[in-house]
């Protein structure tokens, strides 16, 4: 009698072909990822947390979604870009749990220069912001995550959008007029 031999679902090569190209698609980055959680955790000193800590953690995120595949490598640095804010968020919420004391105020010298401090508020109120431009428009929001988040100039935008500087300029300047609607919005 012959022996059948397992056969494979369809859904799962796809899910294992899709894993494998965001895998060396994040591998082949990795450099400009570092420099951009780099950037990132410059433009929000007094976090507790490495570059290389953000990278990886947003390389588990990225590996650990099925059947999520990039068209781009904008797309691919948007999502990124997206998970790497999430990170920060989560990480601010983390040292804002009462259960780790942020009810609690303890006197202590400080050491660090003033004002470097991560204003959570502000953090906060930004990421909830981009979430709401996100249902509004994508496209915009992705233009966001790339300029701001990543750091991009419009001329590299405009390159891998397929569109011109400009048409990136003005996307831009809608994106943050809608922001600061948004954020003004959660203000009063």
């Amino acid at each position: 009698m012959a022996e059948e031999t397992p056969r494979s679902d369809p859904g799962e090569k796809e899910t294992s072909s899709s894993r494998q190209s965001n895998e060396q698609l994040f591998a082949t980055l990795y450099a400009e990822l570092r420099a951009h959680a780099n950037r990132e955790l410059r433009r929000h000193p007094g976090m507790q947390v490495s570059p290389t800590t953000l990278v990886h953690e947003a390389y588990v995120n990225v590996v650990g979604r099925e059947n999520v595949r990039f068209e781009d490598r904008p797309r691919f640095l948007g999502y990124v870009a997206r998970a790497m804010r999430g990170l920060l968020i989560d990480f601010t919420r983390q040292r804002m749990a009462l259960k780790r004391g942020a009810g609690f105020h303890v006197t202590q010298l400080t050491t660090q220069i003033p004002g470097q401090t991560v204003d959570t508020d502000r953090l906060m109120r930004l990421s909830e912001a981009l979430d709401s431009l996100a249902t509004l428009d994508q496209r915009l929001a992705e233009v966001v995550d790339l300029k701001y988040f990543c750091g991009f100039s419009f001329a590299q935008i405009g390159a891998l959008r397929g569109a011109s500087e400009r048409t990136i300029q003005r996307d831009w300047e809608k994106a943050r007029l809608l922001l600061y609607q948004q954020i003004d919005e959660s203000n009063g």
